[in-house]
């Protein structure tokens, strides 16, 4: 006696799921996640609110909008590798010289992405880094913006919304 085996497959597009089926799809929410940014704060919460505005991307500061995603951390805290990543060189965040004491931060590639992380001493400036390593530390942001939520301003090469990754 022969035996017929049939296979059927399925295709899933994720925008168009009929709920007649189950379809994981990885595509949904992006792969790549931030891990841990800063000491003391290993869920990468974000600043929300507070007397200096919003951490959100998109939030409005005077005539432009917000162009990065921030994440509480205190001042002078050890700032981490998100994953693997190459170093890229330094960032120059102001113009302005009474900003000095926070005017430093660092350009880095890595899963597929180019990002900036602003507020930051970087150890140093080229080179590659594991996930979870020190990258540098966080610059005194109180001394600048008294009251405001210390943070690391993730910001996307391309300008584009980080809160995905996060």
């Amino acid at each position: 006696m022969r035996r017929v085996v049939i296979l059927f497959a399925v295709l899933c597009m994720c925008d168009s799921v009929s709920p007649a089926v189950l379809c994981m799809c990885d595509s949904v929410s992006p792969a790549v996640k931030f891990g841990q940014l800063c000491s003391g704060n290993s869920e990468n919460s974000r600043r929300t609110s507070d007397s200096w505005g919003q951490g959100h991307y998109g939030a409005r500061r005077g005539n432009r909008d917000h162009r990065g995603l921030d994440i509480m951390c205190s001042d002078d805290s050890i700032v981490y590798a998100p994953f693997d990543v190459t170093l890229h060189g330094k960032v120059i965040v102001y113009t302005d010289p009474e900003k000095a004491a926070i005017n430093s931060g660092i350009n880095l590639e890595g899963e597929g992405l180019c990002f900036k992380l602003f507020y930051v001493r970087p150890d140093r400036t080229s080179g590659s880094v594991r996930k979870g390593e020190r990258i540098g530390i966080m610059l005194p942001m109180q001394s600048v913006y008294p009251g405001i939520t210390s943070h690391i301003h993730v910001q996307m090469c391309d300008k584009t919304d980080p809160t995905p990754y996060f």
